[in-house]
């Protein structure tokens, strides 16, 4: 049996903020060293490189709004995610039986989450201080070099996140299903998040009960 884990709007909105996430990283990378310059050739050149990267990162920070409010709910921390941090070495191991019960997101999780949006916030910031030619005008160029050092590292932050995001996906079988087809196993659920499941499976039998009466 398979049960919904994500609606369709937060699958979509998922795949959008990640094919955007591609198209701002390659041409950021492409601007970021003359060694990875040939990036550029996959947007038309290295002006179209620059002139696109901002557009592409201004897009996906608007698409991570969207799922930033979909799912932040789930993503606040709790005394069992300290307890699950403590554990971790131990999942990294491959056993799981000693884990924390957690609801529909584990520790490691919500760092990822929590790093995404910070980083987002940061290269979102940063980048509009030495966006040429519309405002990097309006700061001093010291502050200029000091944004886009704080931008290369958000950016590392944000793409080693996303790294772990999906090694972690590929990882957990079964969990690519999710953002795949919106739905996950029952077992699934029951073995990598059962107070979510619980939650989720409660919340059915009160479906099915107000439909029979």
């Amino acid at each position: 049996m398979f049960i919904t884990r994500y609606r369709d709007f937060t699958r979509m909105n998922h795949w959008f903020v990640a094919l955007l996430f591609i198209a701002a990283g390659l041409t950021g990378l492409a601007l970021f060293h003359p060694s990875m310059y040939f990036f550029s050739t996959l947007f038309g050149g290295g002006y179209w490189t620059r002139v696109l990267h901002p557009f592409f990162g201004l897009l996906m920070v608007l698409g991570f709004v969207g799922l930033f409010f979909a799912v932040v709910r789930d993503n606040f921390w709790t005394k069992s995610d300290t307890a699950w941090v403590k554990k971790a070495p131990q999942l990294l191991k491959g056993d799981e039986s000693g884990m924390p019960a957690v609801h529909k997101y584990n520790a490691g999780q919500k760092g990822v989450f929590w790093i995404f949006a910070i980083s987002l916030v940061l290269l979102l910031i940063t980048g509009f201080m030495f966006w040429q030619p519309w405002f990097a005008h309006f700061f001093p160029i010291p502050l200029r070099r000091i944004a886009m050092l704080v931008h290369a590292i958000a950016a590392f932050a944000l793409v080693m996140s996303v790294i772990i995001h999906v090694y972690a996906a590929i990882w957990v079988k079964g969990s690519f299903r999710a953002m795949t087809r919106g739905t996950v196993h029952e077992d699934w659920a029951k073995s990598h998040h059962p107070l979510w499941y619980k939650e989720v499976a409660g919340k059915s039998n009160q479906e099915v009960t107000r439909k029979k009466h």
